[in-house]
Order: structure tokens, then sequence, then C-alpha cells
């Protein structure tokens, strides 16, 4: 029996690929939990219309991803920590931390998509890799000061 993913399966494809496969375990299994659906020409129609509004949903979001990133480019944060002798920082600085600096300056980032280079454990200025979509990433100043 063809059918046509709905989403990624392992070890048999990905979304919206047409395969074969026995027929009981695509009535049984698959169509029943809604990863799979018969292959029918109503259903290729939807998939291609699915597959264009992916497609410009994905466009829109990475248009949106780079003006985002060049604003990034643009800006450094600063993050106020305690400092003993040396200029070292009790703890080091995180990417919850760079996130709550770059969140008072009104950028709404996910922590998980901050990373560092380097620990921070000291004073000074360090850059931190902001991936904002999987195709666009950049890199942004974060100063880290004496509170």
């Amino acid at each position: 029996m063809k059918v046509i993913l709905r989403k990624r399966i392992e070890n048999l494809g990905n979304m919206g690929d047409v395969i074969e496969i026995k027929d009981g375990y695509a009535r049984n299994f698959l169509i029943p939990q809604g990863l799979a659906l018969e292959t029918t020409p109503k259903n290729l129609k939807a998939l291609e219309y699915e597959k264009k509004m992916r497609e410009k949903r994905q466009k829109k979001e990475k248009e949106a991803a780079v003006a985002l990133a060049q604003k990034l480019k643009n800006i450094s944060c600063t993050v106020k920590v305690k400092a003993g002798e040396d200029d070292r920082i009790f703890g080091s600085v995180t990417p919850l931390d760079i996130k709550k600096a770059l969140d008072s300056q009104g950028i709404d980032i996910n922590k998980k998509n901050i990373s560092l280079v380097e620990n921070i454990k000291t004073l000074g200025i360090y850059h931190a890799l902001i991936r904002l979509h999987p195709e666009v990433e950049t890199k942004t100043k974060v100063w880290v000061v004496k509170e």
C-alpha cells in the first residue's frame, strides 16, 4: 500500500514522502495514529498545497530572522555581576543572564538559542553566538561588568 507520511518517522521517511509499506501496518497503525494518509489524488493535492504553505511560512520566518540578526550585530548587552579580587566573578555568566540582558533591551530570544564560545568567569568583553533560524546565526557582544 502506498501512503503519504504526515510526520517524520524513523526508518521510513520524512514528512511528505510517498512510500510503499505493508497494508496492515498502514491500516492498523500509521493511518489511525494520524502519521500517514492513503495515497489518493485528493491527498496528493492537499500535500502539494501544504508544502507550498510551509515553504512560504519558512521563507517568512527566515526573513524575520535575518532582520533580527542585523539588529543584533549592532547591539551589545551588558551583564552586571558581583566580582571579587582580580576581576573574577562569583559563578559564571550563563545564556539565561544574556537572555535577561537582551530582554531589557526589548529583544526576546530563547535561552536555548544562545551559546557561549567560552566560559565567562572574568570581567571583560565576550561574544555570544545566537541561532535565530537553522540557517541564520549571528554574534553579539556581551560586556561583563562589576555590579
